[in-house]
């Protein structure tokens, strides 16, 4: 269970990408920042976590580079365009970390914990049982939970989804929400 008004400045916040941040592309990927289209209220919803959480990390499996439909650079374009947008909203996110893998048993693939294990290497105060994974994706719950993490889904892309769920420990339609939900707490 997950009290959102224990959430100080001591907790890490884990972001998931595309279904989370920006608008997930159906049976694609976004390949080039023209194709990135920001949630409504993200930007807003980012820069309220930045007041919160002491540390924010995005975590997200990135294929389309493994798969040769962009490069490493487009990758890096659009996140750091991501970024520059966000921090023009007063937001930010500490450091992001991908895996373009294919391989579904590659340590740094969610809902493998590399990339976490990652995230404390850098930012060594990092605490998993003070930390939330946000994703869309059951993998992205299963990521948080082999970390050892409290997990919040968004319903942006499988709706369906409800309470009670095993990788679950709290859910909302979006980011906005979630931000208003801590802001209340």
């Amino acid at each position: 269970m997950l009290d959102l008004q224990r959430i100080d400045k001591d907790w890490t916040l884990f972001l998931d990408r595309d279904g989370i941040i920006n608008v997930e592309k159906e049976d694609g990927y976004i390949l080039h920042w023209g194709e990135f289209e920001f949630y409504q209220g993200v930007e807003e919803a980012v820069s309220v976590f930045s007041k919160l959480f002491n540390v924010i990390v995005m975590a997200t499996n990135q294929r389309g580079v493994g798969k040769g439909l962009m490069t490493v650079d487009d990758l890096n374009d659009i996140h750091l365009k991501m970024l520059q947008q966000l921090e023009k909203s007063g937001g930010r996110i500490d450091q992001i970390y991908c895996c373009i893998s294919l391989d579904d048993n590659d340590p740094m693939r969610k809902p493998n914990p590399g990339m976490a294990f990652e995230a404390k290497k850098d930012f060594p105060a990092i605490d998993f049982s003070k930390s939330i994974m946000v994703g869309n994706n059951i993998s992205d719950m299963e990521f948080g939970r082999n970390a050892g993490m409290k997990t919040i889904f968004v319903r942006t892309t499988k709706p369906e989804i409800t309470l009670p769920h095993p990788a679950i420990d709290f859910i909302v339609d979006s980011l906005s929400d979630l931000a208003k939900a801590l802001q209340k707490s």
